[in-house]
């Protein structure tokens, strides 16, 4: 037994390591086609490549189930390496599809932006920036208040700058962060000024009414200078703009072919009832497993299947009592199995036992438990299921 499961393992050692070439799937932007038209690989990675339009510096693939959440879309991202010339590019797509499904690519490019394009968004952002802070500030003769709360405000302004870059990408891959603790203590201020005493801190005003307007308008400008300022810090790095979208929807995945595991092994049964003492018994067992999930997307159930099948033989005790199966004529298993290194099975559940009474008759049955390690063959069945 042991011989078999060291050769067993060898052999697949060998297969696994021989089939480990990745496929790579070819874009045609010209005609939007993908893969000339056969179904993507599905199961396992696979890289995207495809001809490189002259401008381009970025490449972003996404892809989604259709039908689903767009939240729920993955993000490949190809770049140019510096300044080299290349004619093309290639992304490595390493979340498995799932078999038999429809998914939805978009491709984006980027190019790099020009001056032109880089004034007109920071002016924008400027823009609404300002009209922005000044439609929520209210003065008053308390002080200033303001439409909505600090933390509300740091958020509506992050929303302006993110939703003005929406079809920017910075070239190293990074995120507005949102305003910095900076911006948020200088929102805090507003509720310590007094704008009583302005007299004491505007000069050459006369009337108190243009000394607080003042004062409320110089906290005002400095809180635009700061927001406005923290964004030319992002804009002044290297922006990509939007050049064109690419979309292939609802195309399908390869279909695999079902499986059905085969478990060859053995086991021990562990029985007391009549007998004088415990005793355990040995021998080989067959049988099918069911698998409680897919492998290649749920790690954990993939693995763990349940398992029925038989034992190869009936038994005797030491005091020499049969002990066999009368259903089926040899004992009856099941129970639950989990995989390692994809051909080790350990299976622990119950066996179905009638033992040799000293009338001759047998028990009722008797369900004990047992334990075993198994190989397991994938029997290829094509089935039409969904995987």
């Amino acid at each position: 037994m042991k011989r078999l499961i060291l050769g067993a393992i060898m052999l697949f050692s060998i297969t696994h390591f021989s089939n480990g070439q990745i496929q790579s799937v070819s874009y045609n932007v010209v005609n939007n086609e993908i893969n000339s038209n056969n179904p993507l690989p599905s199961e396992e990675p696979f890289f995207i490549k495809g001809n490189l339009p002259e401008g381009i510096e970025l490449v972003k693939i996404k892809v989604n189930r259709s039908g689903k959440n767009e939240k729920l879309a993955q993000e490949y991202v190809w770049k140019r390496a510096f300044e080299f010339p290349v004619s093309q590019y290639e992304l490595f797509v390493s979340n498995e599809l799932r078999s038999n499904d429809a998914y939805d690519l978009e491709f984006h490019y980027f190019r790099k932006a020009d001056e032109y394009e880089m004034s007109n968004v920071r002016e924008a952002i400027y823009r609404n920036l300002e009209s922005y802070i000044r439609a929520n500030f209210e003065v008053t003769g308390r002080g200033i208040r303001t439409n909505h709360s600090d933390p509300v405000m740091m958020s509506q302004m992050n929303q302006i700058v993110s939703e003005a870059l929406e079809d920017y990408r910075h070239f190293l891959g990074r995120d507005f962060r949102g305003f910095s603790e900076i911006v948020r203590q200088k929102l805090d201020q507003k509720s310590r000024l007094r704008l009583n005493r302005a007299r004491f801190n505007i000069l050459g005003k006369n009337e108190l009414d243009n000394e607080k307007a003042a004062y409320a308008g110089q906290y005002i400008s400095e809180l635009i200078q700061l927001v406005q300022d923290e964004t030319s810090q992002y804009l002044d790095n290297s922006l990509m703009a939007l050049a064109d979208i690419r979309t292939v929807s609802n195309y399908p995945t390869e279909k695999k072919p079902g499986t059905l595991p085969l478990n060859f092994g053995y086991g021990s049964i562990a029985i007391k009832r009549s007998l004088s003492s415990t005793e355990y018994l040995h021998g080989p067992y067959v049988g099918l497993s069911l698998p409680l999930g897919n492998r290649t997307f749920t790690r954990f159930l993939g693995n763990a299947s349940f398992s029925t099948g038989v034992f190869l033989q009936n038994f005797e005790s030491r005091d020499g009592q049969a002990i066999r199966g009368e259903l089926a004529g040899i004992p009856i298993y099941a129970g639950l199995g989990y995989t390692m290194f994809r051909i080790l099975r350990l299976n622990v559940g119950a066996v179905m036992l009638n033992i040799e009474e000293s009338n001759g008759n047998f028990s009722p049955n008797h369900i004990q438990p047992f334990a075993g390690i198994s190989l397991e063959f994938n029997m290829w069945l094509g089935l039409r299921d969904r995987r």
